[in-house]
């Protein structure tokens, strides 16, 4: 399967955190993987971010570039977690234009894990 860049604008059915249960101080990025750590795999008990599918994140004043993997290109969700990730970080007010990239290179691998997801997962 090629690379694909996925740009959606539907509203997405999980509210992400908002600016006002963040604090003043937190910067645009950490905005952003606060909002990514609310995207769950359905499959797994792990968040998208810690769980290593987020490769790349590009802000560029109020736009945002991500770029992002999932466990499989057979996943049941390829259609509709970009969107899920575009929706999350726009709902943030500092953020105008989101684009998601789904890559398949490289590809997603347990090595992406933390050794406390690993511990979650039962993997160590």
């Amino acid at each position: 399967m090629n690379d694909a860049i996925v740009h959606f604008n539907r509203e997405d059915e999980r509210k992400p955190l908002t600016n006002t249960q963040l604090s003043a101080s937190t910067s645009v990025e950490e905005m952003i993987i606060t909002a990514l750590r609310n995207i769950y795999d359905p499959e797994l008990p792990v968040n998208i971010y810690d769980l290593g599918l987020i490769y790349n994140i590009d802000i560029k004043e109020r736009d945002v570039d991500v770029v992002m993997t999932l466990t499989s290109p057979n996943c049941p969700v390829a259609g509709s977690m970009p969107a899920q990730v575009e929706c999350a970080i726009r709902a943030l007010d500092q953020i105008d234009n989101v684009c998601v990239e789904l890559t398949w290179d490289p590809p997603w691998d347990s090595e992406k894990l933390s050794d406390e997801v690993k511990l979650t997962l039962g993997l160590l």
